[in-house]
């Protein structure tokens, strides 16, 4: 029976991950597509009729959730907020709702006004669930621990979606990580065994993305891309033989483990397919740290020397650091900022410690009583713990503003984007032209960077990057348009960080005249 399907991706709030004001200069709308909801609507019957809203790219029409039969959210934790004003809204105009993703799969029970919970892959568990719908007797919950073959996952849906909308387009080749990280929810929700498309079928999805129009961006949205590395090996020659017969239409960006550093075959493979980035888990520079949450794979080698390895191979390291780990000393916040100066990471995510429900780390922290509040799941524009830090949180929050003030001031940014710029060669950009977005992106970086009060800093780190490596200006233009989203952001962050303490000192100042004045009232 035909159905009208309205997919609902939630609104992601502004962070250092969003990139917002890059997206600006670029005239982009949203980083990338969900391809979570683009992979479900691949799965659904071929009659049905979809429609996905993104709502970082549009708005919701009430006369769009009346036309569906049944209206389908994905979330992660950090689309709390918006998945939640979504679900009353369908609630108020009587559409039923079915939930999926990371969120749903490990929040559920505290959601309210959800209809049907699709708990876990997809695969798994959408099959049924339209089976019941489609005779009138859906179940409240679908749920499976099975880990499905991935190699039958149907192409995703790109057809539903304007890809010119988006930065970047997502592409998935395994699913799961064979570390076992303490903090990281990806092992508990994909498993520690890597589980694979084919080389083929991934070829098929990338001549899907090239047919659609577009050009740039391809993020590789695995847990860990070298997570099966004789697979890992296969794919990348058949990338690189793909890309070098179209004259490089796309440039890649994934995720990896450190030990990336240490395999230089891997590492010449997606320099030669035109990998320009990949995402690294640091964490932290302390050895003890990394051991004591199970991060064994970031202390076999010196970490400096692993990321100088990767980015003399072209590819420029972004990276992830935390605060709040319980064996965290009073130092960690200066060492902290100068391993990222010396790494040359413009990009450092760096955020406080968040207990995400159902890792090792919940568990643990939930046995020794230490879990104070579910969390929002975004760690790098927040100021709250959601449990009690060995570390008085106070200390531990204002050394995270002290690391944020610091990397992104224009000096410091620009000081470490220089080293990143000395050590990247001119190997991927001989591979990929200019285009006339980025030239003309390169114009508006320069009208709304002369306007700032960083202007001048901004023109002498593109004087020295040209003299430095001319080859990687372009590099250096990416660089410093991303520095005007992290600059902004930062400044924002710290912002409402000011305004919430004022907040909460005229609160507590509010409360004590009270009590004062209770207290001279039982005189009278």
């Amino acid at each position: 029976m035909k159905k009208k399907i309205l997919m609902v991706y939630p609104e992601s709030p502004s962070t250092f991950w969003s990139l917002k004001h890059t997206l600006k200069i670029v005239n982009k709308k949203a980083l990338m597509p969900p391809l979570g909801l683009m992979t479900v609507a691949a799965m659904l019957p071929p009659d049905y009729e979809i429609k996905l809203v993104d709502l970082n790219v549009t708005g919701l029409r009430d006369e769009d959730i009346l036309r569906a039969d049944v209206v389908f959210i994905s979330a992660m934790i950090i689309h709390k907020e918006s998945f939640r004003e979504v679900v009353i809204r369908c609630n108020r105009l009587n559409r039923p709702v079915a939930a999926g993703g990371p969120y749903p799969t490990s929040s559920y029970k505290s959601i309210e006004g959800v209809d049907y919970f699709l708990l876990g892959e997809g695969e798994s568990v959408l099959n049924k669930f339209i089976h019941d719908f489609e005779n009138g007797v859906p179940a409240k919950i679908y749920c499976s621990d099975t880990k499905p073959d991935i190699k039958k996952t149907p192409i995703p849906r790109f057809d539903i979606i304007d890809v010119q909308d988006y930065g970047s387009m997502p592409l998935q080749f395994s699913r799961g990580c064979p570390f076992n990280c303490e903090f990281c929810d990806i092992i508990e929700m994909f498993g520690r065994k890597p589980r694979l498309k084919s080389v083929t079928q991934f070829i098929t999805e990338l001549n899907t993305v090239y047919d659609s129009g577009f050009r740039g961006l391809i993020f590789i949205v695995d847990d860990n891309f070298i997570g099966h590395r004789g697979e890992v090996v296969k794919l990348l020659k058949a990338i690189r033989d793909w890309q070098s017969d179209r004259s490089y239409p796309f440039t890649f960006f994934t995720e990896a483990s450190i030990n990336l550093a240490a395999d230089d075959e891997i590492l010449e493979l997606m320099a030669d397919c035109a990998f320009t980035m990949v995402f690294i888990g640091i964490e932290t520079p302390d050895v003890r740290t990394l051991v004591s949450v199970n991060k064994q794979q970031n202390v076999k080698h010196d970490l400096l020397d692993s990321v100088k390895a990767i980015q003399e191979k072209g590819i420029e390291v972004i990276a992830g650091f935390i605060l709040g780990f319980d064996t965290d000393t009073d130092d960690i916040f200066d060492r902290q900022i100068e391993f990222i100066q010396r790494a040359g990471i413009p990009m450092a995510m760096i955020g406080i410690m968040l207990a995400l429900p159902g890792t090792q780390l919940y568990r643990r922290l939930e046995k020794e009583g230490r879990i104070l509040h579910e969390t929002g799941g975004n760690n790098t524009n927040t100021f709250d713990i959601n449990f009690i830090p060995v570390m008085e949180k106070e200390k531990i929050i204002e050394g995270y503003k002290k690391v944020l003030r610091t990397l992104y001031t224009p000096e410091k940014y620009f000081e470490r984007s220089l080293v990143l710029i000395s050590r990247v060669p001119d190997k991927v950009y001989k591979k990929r032209s200019i285009r006339s977005n980025d030239i003309k992106a390169f114009i508006k970086s320069l009208v709304r960077i002369s306007l700032s009060r960083y202007c001048i800093s901004y023109i002498r780190f593109l004087v020295k990057a040209f003299f430095i490596n001319p080859k990687q200006f372009p590099l250096a233009v990416i660089v410093s348009i991303n520095g005007y989203h992290f600059f902004k952001i930062t400044k924002d962050t710290l912002l409402v960080s000011m305004e919430e303490e004022t907040r909460s000192k005229c609160s507590k100042i509010i409360i004590a005249e009270n009590y004062e004045l209770r207290n001279e009232n039982t005189f009278f």
